[in-house]
């Protein structure tokens, strides 16, 4: 069902995605923005073969400098280079590829969120082989013929292999089962302790009502002429005639599709590109001549023309929602994948800081 809607209470799949994601970002974690895979970094090409240079995109982008495996970290004597920071860097903005670079203003706050990530996979695989973990044969085997079918042809896996590997199968081997390692680590330090269940959900729902509720709305579409306020006469006595005729055209469309079409068509405010749709607002938020208005209407209705300062507008109403609260069962499932996100960040946070404590890290 699109977001016109007739009914008058409907709460809609977006609002309760919007309102769990405001709610998760609470509880954003330092390792928030480490959300890449080691599987994904460890084993990508550091560049695109048809990477688009920066400078030839018109984008606002820092070329990528060529990699030269300098060393630019060392952990408990171990040096990761620039490779294994440059695959980590386009993991997070995997668009670099494309045009070979980083948003300038942003490429420092990348290669930071890159380099730590690195450090705390070296750190994790450092431990897991401390523990003495192994990979069973079978699942190194499937691994690597996982890996291979990547590839399309012999030709450019032996090109990756050339490139990325100096050519060297028993490397590729042993990255390979370095990212099994940190994956078998994780799950038994993050991943099988950040488990959330529909009992501490609740928990979390009954202690935190107000996080669940939501204000009164109106969901509208709108459409507006809007002559320049140093507009003449005769051009203001047009965008009136003009929205008269709007409005008579609008009153009789049907459908949410058909005021949207006509939005488009015809209005000149910014939601015209949007068939009109401001989605729902809240009752403080909008002008009071528009509650007015919607106080007094249906969904599926059609406001009277009104001049709203230089400008005329009117809109169809599309759902009215007086305030409330979500039900548990209306979030559920949203809120118990973003508690575990949530509580697998703070882990996570957590074992970076432990592994740390008696490491050596040098940052060179």
């Amino acid at each position: 069902m699109r977001p016109g809607s007739e009914k008058q209470v409907k709460i809609t799949k977006y609002k309760v995605d919007i309102l769990i994601f405001s709610m998760a970002a609470l509880a954003i974690s330092p390792l928030r923005a480490q959300v890449a895979s080691h599987q994904q970094t460890a084993m990508q090409p550091t560049m695109a073969a048809n990477a688009t240079p920066a400078s030839s995109t018109g984008l606002n982008m820092t070329p990528v400098k060529p990699v030269i495996d300098k060393p630019v970290v060392r952990i408990n004597g171990v040096e990761l280079t620039d490779r294994d920071l440059l695959r980590e860097m386009m993991t997070i903005f995997p668009y670099a590829r494309q045009h070979n670079g980083f948003p300038k203003g942003e490429e420092e706050k990348i290669r930071s969120g890159a380099l730590k990530m690195i450090e705390f996979e070296e750190l994790a695989y450092q431990e897991a082989l401390r523990r003495g973990m192994t990979i069973p044969p079978a699942k190194m085997q499937k691994a690597e013929a996982d890996f291979r079918a990547q590839f399309p042809t012999q030709e450019i896996f032996d090109q990756y292999l050339k490139e990325e590997v100096k050519g060297s199968r028993l490397l590729l081997r042993k990255q390979i089962r370095r990212s099994l390692l940190i994956d078998a680590f994780l799950k038994q330090e993050v991943t099988n302790k950040s488990k959330v269940t529909v009992t501490d959900a609740r928990g979390f729902y009954d202690k935190n009502p107000q996080i669940f509720r939501y204000p009164e709305s109106f969901a509208i579409q709108t459409i507006s002429i809007m002559p320049s306020d140093k507009a003449t006469d005769a051009a203001k006595n047009d965008a009136k005639k003009r929205a008269e005729d709007a409005w008579e055209k609008a009153k009789a469309t049907k459908s949410y599709e058909e005021f949207g079409l006509l939005a488009e068509k015809v209005s000149e405010d910014d939601f015209h590109v949007n068939m009109g749709d401001h989605r729902a607002i809240e009752r403080e938020k909008l002008p009071t001549e528009i509650v007015e208005a919607a106080d007094k209407m249906q969904p599926g209705q059609v406001s009277e023309l009104m001049q709203l300062g230089s400008f005329y507008t009117f809109f169809r109403l599309n759902a009215h929602t007086p305030a409330g609260k979500f039900t548990f069962e209306q979030v559920k499932d949203k809120l118990m994948q973003n508690m575990q996100r949530s509580k697998s960040e703070q882990l996570r946070a957590g074992l970076d800081k432990r592994l740390r404590q008696n490491a050596k890290v040098q940052e060179l």
